[in-house]
Protein backbone atom coordinates (compact mmCIF):
# COMPACT_ATOMS: atom_id res chain seq x y z
CA UNK A 1 0.00 0.00 0.00
CA UNK A 2 2.75 2.16 0.72
CA UNK A 3 4.81 1.65 -2.18
CA UNK A 4 1.41 2.02 -4.58
CA UNK A 5 1.27 5.62 -2.75
CA UNK A 6 4.79 6.23 -3.23
CA UNK A 7 4.76 5.47 -7.08
CA UNK A 8 1.36 7.80 -7.34
CA UNK A 9 3.14 10.50 -6.15
CA UNK A 10 5.74 10.26 -8.48
CA UNK A 11 3.70 10.23 -11.12
CA UNK A 12 1.60 13.28 -10.20
CA UNK A 13 4.91 15.28 -9.81
CA UNK A 14 6.52 14.33 -12.91
CA UNK A 15 3.25 15.05 -14.88
CA UNK A 16 3.56 18.52 -12.76
CA UNK A 17 7.14 19.44 -13.75
CA UNK A 18 6.63 18.27 -17.70
CA UNK A 19 3.63 20.65 -17.69
CA UNK A 20 5.58 22.86 -16.01
CA UNK A 21 8.42 23.12 -18.97
CA UNK A 22 5.85 23.14 -21.56
CA UNK A 23 4.68 26.26 -20.04
CA UNK A 24 7.57 27.92 -19.92
CA UNK A 25 8.07 27.17 -23.59
CA UNK A 26 4.54 29.37 -24.24
CA UNK A 27 3.89 32.65 -25.34
CA UNK A 28 1.12 34.60 -24.11
CA UNK A 29 -0.77 34.36 -26.73
CA UNK A 30 -0.58 30.61 -27.00
CA UNK A 31 -2.14 30.78 -23.39
CA UNK A 32 -6.31 30.19 -23.22
CA UNK A 33 -7.66 33.77 -22.03
CA UNK A 34 -4.38 35.92 -22.75
CA UNK A 35 -4.70 38.33 -25.57
CA UNK A 36 -2.07 40.83 -26.69
CA UNK A 37 -3.02 44.42 -26.70
CA UNK A 38 -5.01 45.83 -29.48
CA UNK A 39 -3.15 49.30 -30.68
CA UNK A 40 -6.30 51.86 -30.83
CA UNK A 41 -6.66 54.08 -33.86
CA UNK A 42 -7.20 57.57 -32.95
CA UNK A 43 -10.63 58.45 -33.40
CA UNK A 44 -12.12 61.77 -35.52
CA UNK A 45 -12.26 65.14 -33.84
CA UNK A 46 -14.91 68.00 -34.43
CA UNK A 47 -14.44 71.54 -33.99
CA UNK A 48 -17.61 73.82 -33.86
CA UNK A 49 -17.71 77.51 -34.23
CA UNK A 50 -21.33 78.95 -35.01
CA UNK A 51 -21.71 82.93 -36.34
CA UNK A 52 -19.56 85.50 -35.28
CA UNK A 53 -18.00 84.88 -31.65
CA UNK A 54 -21.31 82.60 -31.36
CA UNK A 55 -23.68 85.27 -32.68
CA UNK A 56 -25.63 84.81 -35.41
CA UNK A 57 -26.81 87.55 -37.20
CA UNK A 58 -30.23 86.54 -39.50
CA UNK A 59 -28.87 89.04 -42.60
CA UNK A 60 -25.97 86.78 -42.93
CA UNK A 61 -27.97 83.41 -42.47
CA UNK A 62 -30.40 84.21 -45.46
CA UNK A 63 -27.59 84.50 -47.47
CA UNK A 64 -25.93 81.37 -47.13
CA UNK A 65 -28.67 79.68 -46.74
CA UNK A 66 -29.38 80.28 -50.51
CA UNK A 67 -26.41 79.06 -51.36
CA UNK A 68 -25.29 75.66 -52.56
CA UNK A 69 -23.53 73.75 -49.58
CA UNK A 70 -20.45 73.95 -52.63
CA UNK A 71 -20.67 77.55 -53.25
CA UNK A 72 -20.40 79.12 -49.38
CA UNK A 73 -17.70 81.14 -48.17
CA UNK A 74 -18.70 81.17 -44.73
CA UNK A 75 -21.90 79.13 -42.70
CA UNK A 76 -23.97 79.76 -40.02
CA UNK A 77 -22.30 76.43 -38.38
CA UNK A 78 -18.84 75.50 -39.46
CA UNK A 79 -17.38 71.88 -38.25
CA UNK A 80 -13.79 70.93 -39.17
CA UNK A 81 -13.49 67.25 -39.05
CA UNK A 82 -9.98 65.53 -38.57
CA UNK A 83 -9.29 62.01 -39.39
CA UNK A 84 -6.31 60.83 -37.42
CA UNK A 85 -6.83 57.78 -38.40
CA UNK A 86 -5.10 55.12 -41.11
CA UNK A 87 -8.39 54.26 -42.83
CA UNK A 88 -11.21 56.30 -44.43
CA UNK A 89 -13.80 58.32 -42.71
CA UNK A 90 -17.32 58.12 -44.25
CA UNK A 91 -20.32 60.05 -42.09
CA UNK A 92 -23.22 61.95 -42.01
CA UNK A 93 -23.54 65.34 -40.23
CA UNK A 94 -27.10 67.03 -38.87
CA UNK A 95 -27.01 70.71 -37.69
CA UNK A 96 -30.01 72.32 -36.85
CA UNK A 97 -30.92 75.37 -34.63
CA UNK A 98 -33.27 74.03 -31.88
CA UNK A 99 -36.77 75.54 -32.65
CA UNK A 100 -35.25 78.37 -34.91
CA UNK A 101 -34.19 75.74 -38.19
CA UNK A 102 -34.67 73.23 -40.05
CA UNK A 103 -32.07 70.43 -40.17
CA UNK A 104 -29.01 70.32 -42.67
CA UNK A 105 -27.40 67.01 -43.49
CA UNK A 106 -24.52 66.66 -45.25
CA UNK A 107 -22.12 63.75 -46.31
CA UNK A 108 -18.50 63.24 -45.50
CA UNK A 109 -16.03 61.60 -47.21
CA UNK A 110 -12.14 62.10 -45.38
CA UNK A 111 -9.30 60.03 -46.35
CA UNK A 112 -6.91 58.84 -43.68
CA UNK A 113 -4.67 61.52 -42.17
CA UNK A 114 -7.06 64.64 -44.19
CA UNK A 115 -9.31 67.44 -42.66
CA UNK A 116 -11.94 69.17 -44.02
CA UNK A 117 -14.66 71.99 -42.87
CA UNK A 118 -18.58 71.57 -43.48
CA UNK A 119 -20.31 74.77 -43.78
CA UNK A 120 -23.65 74.82 -42.76
CA UNK A 121 -26.64 77.41 -43.13
CA UNK A 122 -29.93 75.36 -42.08
CA UNK A 123 -33.09 77.19 -43.28
CA UNK A 124 -34.35 79.86 -40.82
CA UNK A 125 -38.57 79.35 -39.49
CA UNK A 126 -40.13 82.64 -40.49
CA UNK A 127 -40.05 83.16 -36.31
CA UNK A 128 -36.17 83.82 -36.85
CA UNK A 129 -36.60 86.70 -39.18
CA UNK A 130 -39.37 88.35 -37.01
CA UNK A 131 -37.25 88.46 -34.28
CA UNK A 132 -35.92 91.97 -32.42
CA UNK A 133 -34.28 91.37 -30.19
CA UNK A 134 -31.14 88.93 -28.73
CA UNK A 135 -32.31 85.44 -27.91
CA UNK A 136 -30.30 82.55 -27.07
CA UNK A 137 -30.42 79.43 -28.58
CA UNK A 138 -28.79 75.87 -29.00
CA UNK A 139 -27.58 74.44 -32.16
CA UNK A 140 -27.24 70.54 -32.30
CA UNK A 141 -24.31 68.62 -33.94
CA UNK A 142 -25.21 65.01 -34.24
CA UNK A 143 -22.78 62.59 -36.49
CA UNK A 144 -23.59 58.85 -37.85
CA UNK A 145 -22.09 56.19 -39.56
CA UNK A 146 -23.22 54.98 -42.73
CA UNK A 147 -24.79 52.30 -40.61
CA UNK A 148 -26.70 54.60 -38.91
CA UNK A 149 -25.06 54.79 -35.13
CA UNK A 150 -24.64 57.64 -33.66
CA UNK A 151 -20.43 58.39 -33.19
CA UNK A 152 -20.89 61.47 -32.30
CA UNK A 153 -23.60 64.00 -30.65
CA UNK A 154 -23.23 67.61 -28.76
CA UNK A 155 -24.98 71.14 -28.66
CA UNK A 156 -23.45 74.49 -28.48
CA UNK A 157 -25.46 77.25 -26.90
CA UNK A 158 -25.85 80.41 -29.43
CA UNK A 159 -27.30 84.03 -29.49
CA UNK A 160 -29.49 85.23 -32.25
CA UNK A 161 -29.57 88.42 -33.15
CA UNK A 162 -32.50 90.56 -34.01
CA UNK A 163 -33.31 90.71 -37.80
CA UNK A 164 -32.66 94.58 -38.20
CA UNK A 165 -28.83 94.29 -37.10
CA UNK A 166 -26.29 94.51 -39.36
CA UNK A 167 -22.99 94.16 -39.43
CA UNK A 168 -20.57 96.41 -41.12
CA UNK A 169 -17.29 94.66 -40.11
CA UNK A 170 -14.21 96.69 -39.63
CA UNK A 171 -14.13 99.33 -42.63
CA UNK A 172 -17.42 98.38 -43.49
CA UNK A 173 -16.09 94.85 -44.80
CA UNK A 174 -19.48 93.50 -45.37
CA UNK A 175 -21.25 96.91 -46.33
CA UNK A 176 -22.80 95.06 -49.93
CA UNK A 177 -25.28 93.45 -47.53
CA UNK A 178 -27.35 96.19 -46.50
CA UNK A 179 -28.60 95.46 -49.89
CA UNK A 180 -30.51 92.77 -47.93
CA UNK A 181 -32.69 95.98 -46.44
CA UNK A 182 -33.56 96.87 -49.78
CA UNK A 183 -37.16 95.37 -50.02
CA UNK A 184 -38.89 96.68 -53.35
CA UNK A 185 -42.00 94.30 -53.40
CA UNK A 186 -43.00 94.87 -50.02
CA UNK A 187 -46.76 96.26 -50.27
CA UNK A 188 -45.94 99.25 -48.13
CA UNK A 189 -42.79 100.45 -50.59
CA UNK A 190 -45.73 100.32 -53.45
CA UNK A 191 -48.20 102.34 -51.56
CA UNK A 192 -45.62 105.09 -51.58
CA UNK A 193 -45.18 104.76 -55.31
CA UNK A 194 -48.92 105.17 -56.13
CA UNK A 195 -48.58 108.01 -54.48
CA UNK A 196 -45.92 109.86 -55.60
CA UNK A 197 -47.04 109.59 -59.11
CA UNK A 198 -49.62 111.86 -58.28
CA UNK A 199 -46.58 114.48 -57.97
CA UNK A 200 -45.33 114.20 -61.66
CA UNK A 201 -46.29 115.95 -64.52
CA UNK A 202 -48.13 113.44 -66.24
CA UNK A 203 -49.11 111.28 -63.36
CA UNK A 204 -46.42 108.47 -64.24
CA UNK A 205 -43.45 106.95 -63.05
CA UNK A 206 -41.71 104.70 -66.03
CA UNK A 207 -38.52 104.36 -64.28
CA UNK A 208 -35.34 104.38 -67.56
CA UNK A 209 -37.17 104.99 -70.90
CA UNK A 210 -34.33 103.41 -72.93
CA UNK A 211 -35.96 105.07 -76.09
CA UNK A 212 -34.71 108.07 -74.34
CA UNK A 213 -31.43 109.59 -74.89
CA UNK A 214 -29.20 109.97 -71.36
CA UNK A 215 -29.90 113.81 -71.00
CA UNK A 216 -34.25 113.11 -71.38
CA UNK A 217 -33.72 109.93 -68.86
CA UNK A 218 -31.48 112.12 -66.30
CA UNK A 219 -34.45 114.54 -66.64
CA UNK A 220 -36.63 111.98 -65.68
CA UNK A 221 -35.14 110.31 -62.84
CA UNK A 222 -34.86 113.86 -61.47
CA UNK A 223 -38.27 114.45 -61.68
CA UNK A 224 -39.10 110.84 -60.19
CA UNK A 225 -36.64 111.36 -57.53
CA UNK A 226 -38.39 114.47 -56.72
CA UNK A 227 -42.10 112.89 -56.69
CA UNK A 228 -40.59 109.74 -54.38
CA UNK A 229 -39.79 112.53 -52.04
CA UNK A 230 -42.72 114.94 -52.12
CA UNK A 231 -44.82 112.16 -51.73
CA UNK A 232 -42.74 110.72 -48.32
CA UNK A 233 -42.63 114.24 -46.88
CA UNK A 234 -46.17 114.22 -47.07
CA UNK A 235 -46.90 110.92 -45.61
CA UNK A 236 -44.86 112.73 -42.47
CA UNK A 237 -41.88 110.85 -42.39
CA UNK A 238 -39.08 112.70 -41.24
CA UNK A 239 -36.14 111.57 -39.04
CA UNK A 240 -35.47 109.59 -36.05
CA UNK A 241 -32.30 107.87 -35.13
CA UNK A 242 -32.83 104.55 -33.40
CA UNK A 243 -29.72 102.53 -34.43
CA UNK A 244 -27.60 101.65 -31.17
CA UNK A 245 -28.69 97.84 -31.19
CA UNK A 246 -27.35 95.98 -28.15
CA UNK A 247 -24.81 92.46 -27.85
CA UNK A 248 -21.46 92.43 -28.89
CA UNK A 249 -19.80 94.32 -32.35
CA UNK A 250 -21.72 97.43 -31.04
CA UNK A 251 -18.47 98.97 -32.39
CA UNK A 252 -19.16 97.17 -35.78
CA UNK A 253 -22.98 96.50 -36.16
CA UNK A 254 -26.31 98.86 -36.07
CA UNK A 255 -29.73 98.78 -35.76
CA UNK A 256 -31.43 99.60 -39.35
CA UNK A 257 -35.09 99.61 -39.75
CA UNK A 258 -36.70 97.86 -42.66
CA UNK A 259 -38.46 100.05 -44.79
CA UNK A 260 -41.85 98.71 -44.16
CA UNK A 261 -41.21 99.43 -40.30
CA UNK A 262 -40.26 102.80 -41.50
CA UNK A 263 -42.99 103.51 -43.32
CA UNK A 264 -45.44 102.01 -40.70
CA UNK A 265 -43.60 104.16 -38.19
CA UNK A 266 -43.03 107.42 -40.28
CA UNK A 267 -39.93 107.26 -38.45
CA UNK A 268 -36.18 107.02 -40.37
CA UNK A 269 -32.56 107.81 -39.79
CA UNK A 270 -30.25 108.26 -42.53
CA UNK A 271 -29.43 104.65 -43.52
CA UNK A 272 -32.79 103.23 -42.59
CA UNK A 273 -34.17 106.22 -45.25
CA UNK A 274 -31.17 105.39 -48.09
CA UNK A 275 -32.67 101.87 -48.06
CA UNK A 276 -36.31 102.73 -47.96
CA UNK A 277 -35.80 104.97 -51.48
CA UNK A 278 -33.35 102.27 -52.76
CA UNK A 279 -36.50 99.79 -52.46
CA UNK A 280 -38.36 102.18 -54.33
CA UNK A 281 -36.57 102.62 -57.18
CA UNK A 282 -35.29 99.14 -57.73
CA UNK A 283 -38.98 98.68 -57.97
CA UNK A 284 -38.79 100.82 -60.64
CA UNK A 285 -36.41 98.83 -62.61
CA UNK A 286 -34.18 101.65 -61.54
CA UNK A 287 -30.44 101.24 -60.57
CA UNK A 288 -30.23 102.02 -56.92
CA UNK A 289 -26.85 102.56 -54.55
CA UNK A 290 -26.55 103.34 -50.82
CA UNK A 291 -23.44 105.29 -50.21
CA UNK A 292 -21.84 104.96 -46.59
CA UNK A 293 -19.60 107.37 -44.95
CA UNK A 294 -18.64 107.30 -41.48
CA UNK A 295 -21.36 108.62 -39.26
CA UNK A 296 -23.91 108.89 -42.07
CA UNK A 297 -25.10 107.61 -45.42
CA UNK A 298 -26.94 109.08 -48.46
CA UNK A 299 -28.65 107.30 -51.38
CA UNK A 300 -28.05 107.09 -54.67
CA UNK A 301 -29.49 106.45 -58.02
CA UNK A 302 -27.96 106.17 -61.67
CA UNK A 303 -29.58 108.98 -64.00
CA UNK A 304 -29.85 106.68 -66.85
CA UNK A 305 -29.39 103.36 -68.23
CA UNK A 306 -25.85 102.51 -68.81
CA UNK A 307 -24.67 106.15 -67.15
CA UNK A 308 -21.67 106.46 -64.92
CA UNK A 309 -23.36 109.01 -63.24
CA UNK A 310 -25.44 109.10 -60.09
CA UNK A 311 -28.04 111.34 -58.52
CA UNK A 312 -27.10 111.67 -54.71
CA UNK A 313 -30.39 112.66 -52.05
CA UNK A 314 -29.28 112.96 -48.30
CA UNK A 315 -32.44 111.15 -47.53
CA UNK A 316 -32.10 111.76 -44.11
CA UNK A 317 -33.14 115.32 -44.63
CA UNK A 318 -37.01 113.76 -45.76
CA UNK A 319 -39.76 115.94 -44.36
CA UNK A 320 -37.55 118.63 -43.02
CA UNK A 321 -36.17 120.49 -46.17
CA UNK A 322 -36.92 120.96 -49.80
CA UNK A 323 -35.66 117.97 -52.66
CA UNK A 324 -33.06 120.54 -54.19
CA UNK A 325 -31.71 121.22 -50.55
CA UNK A 326 -31.32 117.48 -49.87
CA UNK A 327 -29.87 116.84 -53.25
CA UNK A 328 -27.19 119.59 -52.63
CA UNK A 329 -26.66 118.30 -49.19
CA UNK A 330 -24.94 115.24 -50.92
CA UNK A 331 -23.05 117.06 -53.09
CA UNK A 332 -21.58 118.91 -50.32
CA UNK A 333 -20.90 116.38 -48.26
CA UNK A 334 -19.22 113.92 -50.01
CA UNK A 335 -17.32 116.54 -51.76
CA UNK A 336 -16.02 116.64 -48.40
CA UNK A 337 -14.51 113.37 -47.91
CA UNK A 338 -11.89 111.46 -49.21
CA UNK A 339 -12.64 108.69 -52.16
CA UNK A 340 -10.91 106.07 -49.44
CA UNK A 341 -13.50 107.13 -46.91
CA UNK A 342 -16.50 106.48 -48.89
CA UNK A 343 -18.28 103.37 -49.41
CA UNK A 344 -20.92 102.57 -52.45
CA UNK A 345 -23.03 99.90 -52.49
CA UNK A 346 -24.19 99.44 -56.27
CA UNK A 347 -27.62 96.92 -55.25
CA UNK A 348 -27.59 95.58 -58.79
CA UNK A 349 -24.01 94.54 -58.19
CA UNK A 350 -24.97 93.27 -54.93
CA UNK A 351 -27.59 91.23 -56.35
CA UNK A 352 -25.66 89.64 -58.76
CA UNK A 353 -23.48 88.35 -56.17
CA UNK A 354 -26.83 86.50 -54.81
CA UNK A 355 -27.39 89.14 -51.58
CA UNK A 356 -31.29 89.15 -51.62
CA UNK A 357 -33.75 90.86 -49.11
CA UNK A 358 -34.67 89.22 -46.34
CA UNK A 359 -37.80 87.05 -45.84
Amino acid sequence: MLLRLKTLACTTLLLVLCASFAMAGESDADKPGIHPPVKRQPGPTYKIEAGIDGEIYPVFANYASLLGQNDRTFGVVAIAISNPGSTPLHQRVAVRVFGWSDEEIQMIDLEAGARRTLLFAPSFLPRFYKNQEIVAATVHVSVTNLAGRTVYETTAPVRLRSSEDMYWGRSFKYAPFIASWVTPHDSEVEEVLARAKNYTPDRRLPGYENWKDEADQEHETYIESRAIFTALKKMGLSYVKSSSTLGDHSNVSERVRMPRLSLAQNSANCIDAAVMYASLFENLGMEPSVVIVPGHAYVGVRVAQGSSRFLYIDAALTGRTTFEAAVLSSKTGLARRDAASITQVNIDQARSEGIYPMP
